[in-house]
């Protein structure tokens, strides 16, 4: 059996000195990742996961009857919630497909009653997820220092970027073969290039959980979805391959994913503040706590885009105060996120704003 969950208590964070210089580094490297794609192109898009494969809108039940460990925060009252779904890779730049990197999936939970997070606009719940279950680097620090070298290929080299990510790829497999896996060469264009819909994903990073302290997961369990698992895209010669294949898929299938919550059980082998470091399943189990439903849909229908990938944003630092984010990676994305949102309202002229209640 699983050891008791670990209680949240805010010393379970350590702060480091040089937190607010490397938060300052950060926002100067994403402005010029920002400045170049918008000057080049006309048009700001996010900093990270800047292109968007599929935008999805359904419910999200959350489940009766939990037990008190994981009836805590959204998840305290069962219900129905309307939810926004994007599905993204992680360049900071609009790539063609053909450049495969790891997938990315944006979360909006409507109408979530409760406190708060500080400077939390709006009624919604933020999850931002990926297809990997560790972060590429121990801290924010380690993370600028890889990004100031990604900033500098920004929008360049397109053609070296295809031809090195066909070869990542290769590397990977041989590794992932052997049992191993390895962040940073999916991050830098060797990830499997597989369909978003069949994914599994992963916080990365640990939330306050009400009592306690969590990791969360998104897991696809209808069959047309799990179908899907680890099945490849060709995209060669097709930019938008990935968009043109979940657009496909979702016309005729109901997707339903679980929602899922990994309690921290052990604070020295779960910790808080290395997300490098797995939560292994087998002493913090993952455990069903909601379900995404989503009808056949026009995954690309252009008022849902407009709506959701131009006149909004997700931040984990968007929601309840139950989850804080927790962590030296998560307290890092609060000002970054915000001064990302807040160049593309300008540059675009177009307001950003948290969606609507009922």
């Amino acid at each position: 059996m699983p050891a008791a969950p670990v209680r949240y208590s805010p010393d379970v964070e350590k702060i480091a000195a040089n937190e607010g210089k490397t938060i300052e580094g950060l926002n100067e490297t994403f402005d010029k990742i920002l400045t170049t794609v918008a000057d080049n192109s006309g048009h700001a898009v996010r900093s990270v996961h800047a292109k968007a494969h599929g935008i999805l809108e359904g419910t999200f039940t959350v489940e009766a009857d939990l037990p008190p460990e994981l009836a805590q925060g959204l998840f305290a009252k069962p219900g129905e919630h309307r939810v926004y779904m994007r599905m993204s890779t992680n360049a900071g730049d609009i790539l063609p497909d053909a450049i495969s990197l790891p997938r990315g999936l944006a979360i909006k939970v409507l109408d979530v009653e409760g406190e708060r997070l500080p400077d939390a606009e709006g009624t919604t719940q933020n999850f931002i997820m990926v297809n990997g279950k560790v972060f590429q680097a121990p801290n924010a620090e380690k993370f600028l220092g890889s990004l100031k070298l990604l900033a500098g290929t920004t929008d360049k080299v397109e053609g070296l970027k295809v031809a090195a990510s066909t070869v990542l790829r290769g590397v990977n497999k041989v590794l992932h073969a052997v049992g191993i896996e390895s962040p940073t060469i999916g991050g830098l264009g060797g990830a499997p290039n597989v369909d978003p819909l069949g994914e599994t994903y992963y916080s990365v990073t640990p939330f306050r959980y009400g009592d306690h302290i969590a990791k969360f997961s998104v897991a696809p369990v209808a069959p047309a979805l799990t179908a899907l698992t680890g099945t490849e895209i060709d995209a060669s010669g097709c930019p938008n391959a990935i968009r043109e294949t979940v657009q496909s898929g979702m016309t005729g299938i109901e997707g339903v994913w679980e929602f899922r919550v990994q309690l921290c059980r052990d604070l020295e082998r779960q910790p808080v503040e290395d997300p490098t470091v797995e939560w292994k399943e087998d002493e913090a189990p993952f455990l069903k706590v909601a379900t995404i439903r989503v009808r056949p849909q026009d995954s690309w229908d252009p008022a849902r885009v407009d709506a959701v990938d131009e006149r909004m944003r997700f931040g984990v630092w968007t929601g309840l105060a139950a989850h804080r984010p927790l962590g030296n990676i998560n307290r890092a994305r609060n000002a970054p996120y915000r001064h990302s949102a807040e160049f593309r309202e300008r540059f675009n002229g177009c307001p950003i704003h948290e969606p609507a209640g009922r």
